[in-house]
């Protein structure tokens, strides 16, 4: 019974900034600038700032992932994304595995394992196969499927946001979206540092917002980690 008890508690602490006001609903995510990786290629670990709609920053993202992982597999590693709130605390991991990154191939596709607080999984992201378009289903903790993501047929896109719908299950209803947003031409070209907005609706389930945060890095992984003018153009 304690250990129950302990469980929901720290649930409730790491997600409550993601509720504390009704009127929550939208996320920001900047990517910030490692000066070795711009000058010399060699991959770093990313990280990134979450800040709300007002630009508060509430959480920092840092991807720890080994050296040889980031440089040997690039864009397609597995790794582990630890967010840490504004004391230093960290409330939210993601797990990433390694998996097929060709659409051709209906197997072992993309996935990726959200925990709040850490080891305590609370939802899923899988990419649903799809020939023509990126495609993703957003489950719970029990993998029942809550959502569904869809992203551009062509995910390039010159001095325009690109647009992931968040959709219900049966397609008829769009309810927020995930959108890379157009950074500049020299940090799109020379740069593989992203800025991601999300929307999603007001009275979204705490968990599912933490889930939301999840499919945005795996969708920066899967389209837009290319650096130097290699970013995946045309058809995905």
């Amino acid at each position: 019974r304690l250990l129950i008890l302990e469980h929901t508690y720290q649930l409730r602490i790491p997600l409550n900034i993601l509720q504390q006001d009704s009127q929550v609903d939208q996320l920001l995510i900047h990517q910030q600038i490692e000066l070795l990786e711009v000058l010399t290629g060699f991959e770093t670990n990313n990280k990134y700032e979450i800040k709300n709609s007002l630009g508060q920053r509430i959480y920092f993202a840092a991807e720890d992932t080994d050296c040889c992982t980031r440089n040997c597999c690039g864009p397609s590693r597995p790794f582990t994304m630890r967010i840490i709130d504004n004391m230093g605390q960290e409330v939210i991991t993601l797990e990433r595995p390694l998996r097929c990154t060709s659409c051709c191939f209906p197997c072992c596709l993309q996935e990726i394992e959200i925990q709040a607080p850490p080891g305590i999984p609370v939802g899923y992201v899988t990419q649903t196969w799809h020939p023509c378009l990126p495609k993703f289903t957003i489950q719970n903790e029990r993998r029942e499927d809550v959502l569904k993501i869809t992203g551009p047929c062509v995910v390039c896109s010159c001095c325009a946001d690109i647009d992931f719908e968040i959709k219900s299950l049966d397609d008829k209803h769009v309810v927020g979206k995930i959108s890379k947003q157009w950074s500049g031409l020299v940090r799109e070209m020379f740069t593989d540092v992203d800025n991601f907005g999300i929307q999603f609706p007001l009275d979204l389930d705490v968990k599912m917002k933490a889930v939301m945060l999840g499919a945005c890095f795996l969708i920066d992984f899967m389209f837009f980690e290319m650096t130097r003018g290699e970013q995946r153009t045309g058809m995905w």
